[in-house]
Parts: C-alpha cells; structure tokens; sequence
C-alpha cells in the first residue's frame, strides 16, 4: 500500500473515531438519550435532502432559463 492511501484510509479511521467520541460525549457526558440523539439525525437526514433538492431545482431553473433566453443564430 502506497503512503498516499494510507493516509486516506488513517483520515477515515481517525474521522470515524471522532464521531463514535462526539456521541459518546453526547450520550455519556451530557445525559442525551439514544431516543432524541435518533430524532437528531433523522432532522438532519431530511435538512440535508431538502438542501439537495433545492439546489437541483435552481440549477434545474438557471439551465432552463440560459437554454429559454439563448439567442437562436
């Protein structure tokens, strides 16, 4: 394995490992029950969907815009 690639997989470990540390923290430290920590995330699923949904309809908008407004030579 090259050394570029052990860094790679060694930032996804690492990343990884600070998301299973920032829950713990949630759930251990702070008395955050797995229950709302699930409600969470769901919210945040479904913000980031909506995020993605709107901006393929401005991009869906501008394209059909530029090809609507396009001089015809």
């Amino acid at each position: 394995m090259n050394r570029a690639a052990r860094k790679y997989y060694r930032t996804i470990l690492l990343g990884i490992a600070a998301m299973a540390a920032l829950l713990w923290a949630a759930v251990d430290q702070f008395g955050i029950s797995w229950d709302e920590m699930l409600s969470l995330f769901l919210v945040t699923i479904t913000v980031v969907l909506l995020v993605i949904v709107a901006a393929a309809v401005a991009v869906g908008m501008w394209v059909g815009l530029r090809r609507l407004f396009r001089s015809k030579d």
